[in-house]
């Protein structure tokens, strides 16, 4: 009994530490520059000091309480978070079932058969009739893992939890940045709804005017209507933000997973201009090598590299031989007050080696697959930097020039603003006609917008800067 014990222990070692045909690993090259482009100054344009993301939470850069409520009811109910996060334990069930194929599935068993058997048909002059009664346990069909099949499946699988771990992670950065840039453009399509309808307002008072100067001979029927014309303009833009606030706030819900609670939705309609939000902290860029670590979606690929290599192992060891062992011990009797007797022991052994020899051609096909898959999946890793590289030059790009592009629009609202009021005098002097004040009115009306426009573009690209560099994964 000893000596059995024995040789299984040596066979379980044998297995375990068997050799492995997986291919070395070498991460791939990252294909993009050391540096991140140059921006307007010439500069890098990641020179700019700052935080790190990837060590600034989320709740450090969204600092607007309002912000912070929305992004933590997503993280709590947003579905496909959920569906994420269920994948993850998915795979490392899948990686559990895999790396327990590496030892012996054991069953306990106890049994009774009994069964009778006329003479007739058995040679004899009577029936016979068998009682047998078991107690055991068994291994079946247990296969030694010599040349790290299964070891490479379970290393598969492995990898792939931890890239669905990552997308997991990505998943959650890419929500809590569309939350606070939906906020960010509910926010803006209110202040561009309180501009139209100040315009509306304005407007209003001046076909009221063209009507009075038009009743009285000192104004004529074109003016009234090029009045009216800008009226209904702006009535029309009203409409138009209306209803872009409204589908925004329907796109916060879906995001959310559930009804904004009436307190939070109080809370983000005190907030009358965008301009009020928190600033976001500054960040630094680092250089491109920096994301290998930072993005999820970098090292999510990685993973999905690393078990297409080790899928490569397994479709090598297909062409050595496998060896599967079936084995039992326990006790056996035809009377059940005897099973535990002397001499009622029984065991079973039952190696089986199944060597290749002819499968046309479908282990090197599976093969060929398997180093297929492997450098798609290099050239998918190597795109992926190439676009996260891609993702944060814009943004640095657009950080470095909106600052200068909205200085110059807040100088053309004010010198809009400006013309529309000596307009609007000259007017009223009776000096020009009512088509100067409408130029000047749609002039600056659209200035105001554009400014709002611009201010949105810039806090978004913030936000998708913050996420570009990998922040947001910690709170």
């Amino acid at each position: 009994m000893s000596i059995r014990r024995l040789g299984l222990s040596s066979l379980l070692l044998l297995s375990v530490s068997a050799c492995s045909l997986i291919p070395d690993y070498h991460r791939p090259d990252s294909s993009v520059a050391p540096t991140w482009p140059a921006g307007p100054a010439g500069q890098s344009a990641g020179a700019i000091g700052g935080a790190t993301a990837g060590d600034l939470g989320w709740s450090q850069f969204f600092t607007d309480p309002v912000a912070q409520d929305l992004i933590r009811l997503a993280l709590e109910n947003n579905r496909n978070l959920r569906v994420a996060a269920l994948n993850v334990q998915s795979a490392e069930a899948q990686y559990g079932v895999d790396r327990a194929s590496l030892f012996p599935a054991i069953d306990a068993n106890a049994g009774y058969e009994a069964s009778k058997t006329p003479g007739d048909t058995v040679g004899t002059t009577g029936q016979q009739n068998v009682r047998e009664y078991s107690l055991g346990a068994e291994a079946l069909s247990w296969e030694l893992d010599l040349f790290g099949a299964i070891r490479s499946k379970a290393k598969s699988a492995k990898e792939t939890a931890f890239a669905n771990e990552q997308t997991a992670i990505g998943t959650q950065l890419t929500l809590e940045a569309e939350v606070v840039s939906e906020y960010l453009a509910w926010l803006a399509d209110r202040q561009s709804l309180a501009v139209a309808q100040d315009t509306v307002k304005s407007e209003a008072d001046s076909v009221r005017l063209t009507q009075l100067l038009l009743a009285n001979g000192t104004d004529t029927a074109l003016d009234e209507a090029q009045a009216e014309v800008t009226l209904r303009t702006a009535q029309a833009s009203v409409a138009q933000y209306q209803r872009a606030v409204a589908e925004d706030m329907d796109e916060l819900v879906l995001l959310v997973g559930a009804p904004i609670p009436g307190d939070v939705e109080q809370r983000m309609e005190a907030v009358n201009f965008l301009s009020d939000e928190p600033t976001f902290p500054a960040l630094s860029a680092g250089v491109p090598s920096d994301l290998l670590a930072r993005r999820p979606d970098i090292r999510a690929a990685e993973h999905t590299l690393l078990a297409a290599n080790a899928n490569v192992g397994a479709a090598r060891a297909a062409f050595f031989p496998s060896i599967t062992l079936t084995a039992s011990g326990g006790r056996a009797s035809s009377a059940l007050n005897n099973l535990f007797g002397a001499g009622q022991g029984s065991w079973l052994f039952e190696p089986q080696v199944s060597v290749p020899i002819f499968n046309a051609g479908s282990n090197f096909a599976n093969l060929d697959i398997a180093k297929v898959e492997k450098r798609v999946e290099i050239a998918d890793y190597q795109e992926t930097i190439q676009t996260a590289f891609h993702d944060v030059s814009d943004a640095l790009v657009s950080r470095d020039t909106y600052a200068d592009q909205i200085a110059a629009q807040q100088a053309l609202v004010a010198a809009d603003q400006k013309n529309y009021d000596l307009s609007s005098m000259r007017f009223k002097a009776g000096i020009d006609a009512y088509l100067t004040v409408l130029v000047a009115e749609e002039s600056l009306f659209s200035a105001k917008l554009n400014l709002i426009a611009l201010q949105l573009s810039e806090q978004q690209n913030l936000v998708t800067l913050y996420k570009a560099l990998g922040g947001g994964w910690k709170s």
